[in-house]
Order: structure tokens, then sequence, then C-alpha cells
């Protein structure tokens, strides 16, 4: 019988060398050389007696488990013993090869918004994973079952900040990791006018089509238009200018003062 010390190694390892060779035969005789034949022997070579991978290749557990080939001792005399032998490939932690996330934008003014889902490759697919996160805006983010988000109490604007950068790291139940790097884009939403500024609250009475003062609103969206509505059928905005509309005029003595509701539309429609 052709014998060999040890029948498995560990994946991942070029090169490795698991085993000793022998014959029990009281008919060899001299020197013995040692060949390989079956399926799969190419991958390994014996070198002074011990039996070993070759220094170009490495077994991966999760592409195949076990080698079976046959072991073939002749001594000098040309005399020729075989035996076939199978080998186990041990199954060794693989680090996580990759992160991907579902999608890297969210919405301004979105308190606690998912980012997207994270997924991690493994070639051991029973592996378990979890995420840290590093970076400048760490902070401003958190996972929750596999998930990238905001913080609960954190909301992005777009006008402050249109875009974050964080680190996600994947690290699987041995211990091994990988890191991968994300900006995370703002998208910009239409956001209401906040308030309504007149340049001039007073006009000359008596005046046809008298001008009273320009209107600018205040809004969060720098390049956002807006157009304006009168409470009161005698006024009329004109490019922007609050004014009396033609053929009107206020007498100061019948009406020194005149309260009038101004209405500021977005081009989102929001007022």
């Amino acid at each position: 019988t052709v014998q060999v010390t040890a029948t498995q190694f560990e994946e991942n390892a070029v090169g490795a060398v698991f085993g000793n060779l022998s014959v029990i035969d009281t008919s060899f005789s001299g020197n013995i050389t040692y060949t390989l034949s079956g399926e799969g022997s190419d991958n390994f070579e014996v070198v002074a007696g011990q039996l070993k991978l070759k220094d170009t290749f490495s077994a991966n557990y999760e592409v195949l488990s076990s080698y079976q080939f046959t072991i073939i001792a002749t001594d000098d005399t040309g005399h020729e013993k075989s035996t076939t032998h199978q080998f186990t490939v041990i199954d060794v932690n693989d680090a996580p090869t990759s992160i991907t996330l579902s999608s890297t934008a969210i919405n301004e003014n979105s308190a606690g918004a998912i980012v997207g889902d994270l997924t991690t490759t493994d070639e051991d697919i029973s592996d378990s994973h979890t995420y840290t996160l590093t970076g400048d805006d760490a902070d401003s983010f958190e996972v929750v079952d596999g998930q990238l988000k905001l913080q609960d109490n954190v909301s992005a604007n777009y006008e402050v900040k249109n875009s974050y950068s964080v680190t996600v790291t994947a690290t699987d139940s041995g211990g091994l990791s990988i890191s991968s790097d994300y900006t995370v884009t703002i998208n910009d939403v239409n956001e209401a006018p906040t308030d309504i500024n007149i340049s001039r609250t007073g006009f000359m009475d008596n005046t046809d089509a008298a001008v009273v003062g320009t209107l600018t609103t205040d809004d969060e969206d720098t390049v956002d238009n807006h157009t304006y509505i009168v409470s009161d059928d005698r006024f009329e905005v004109v490019d922007g200018v609050l004014r009396l509309k033609a053929g009107v005029t206020i007498d100061n003595l019948v009406e020194p003062t005149v309260t009038i509701n101004v209405t500021t539309t977005d081009k989102g429609g929001l007022t």
C-alpha cells in the first residue's frame, strides 16, 4: 500500500505541503519514485517524498471540497504499486470581497431617511456580517437591519449641504472585513416660501395707479420664482411691484389706511 500521513489540507494555501509518502511492501527495494494520476491530480506534486499542492495552486473549498486521485510508487527495478486516496479540503473563513449599497441618494428634509440596503459579498455563503461607519459624515448615519439611514434626529438640507461622505465596513463572523467609501447625494425638493417683504407701505393719495412698493419672497430654494395674488381687487402686482390698478385712486381723507393680504406662490405650487 502507498501510504500518506495526512489526507486533508486547508483551502487558500498556495503550494501547501500536507503529507509524507511511504510504501509498506517488502518487495520494494532501492529508491522509490511517486507519480500521480486521476482527475485533479495535475494540481498536486511530490517533492522529496512529500505530497503537496503545486506552487501555483491553492484549493477553494467553495468550488471543490475534496479530491480523489491515485498515487503510484515505483522502485528502481520497476516494481509498482498504486493506491487511490481521497483528500479533503478544510473550509477556512474567507474575507468579504465587496459591499453593495442599493441606493446612494435621499431627499432633503426627511428625518431618519433610509439611503439603501447594504449587501456583502462573501464566498462563505452562510456567514453573517456586522456594519460600522467611519468618515467625515459618519455621525449623521446609522445601520439598522442592514439598511444605511440617517440618524432618526437628522434630516439633510440641500441648501446647506448637498452630499455626505461615509465609509461602510462589513466584518464577518471570523473578524475579517472589507470597507467601501460612499457619497450620499441629497436631492433638492421644493420648499414653501417662508416670508413676504415689501419695500414700502405708503403711497400718495388721489394718484392714479399709485405705486406702493416692491414685493420679495423669502424662499430657501434660491432659484425659485414666485407669483403674487392680492386680496383687494383695487390693487395688482406687476413685475413684482404692488400698485393700484390703472384708473383707481384712494383719498386719504376717506381711507387713510388699507389692509390687504398678499399671497406668494412658488413654481411648485407652495404658498
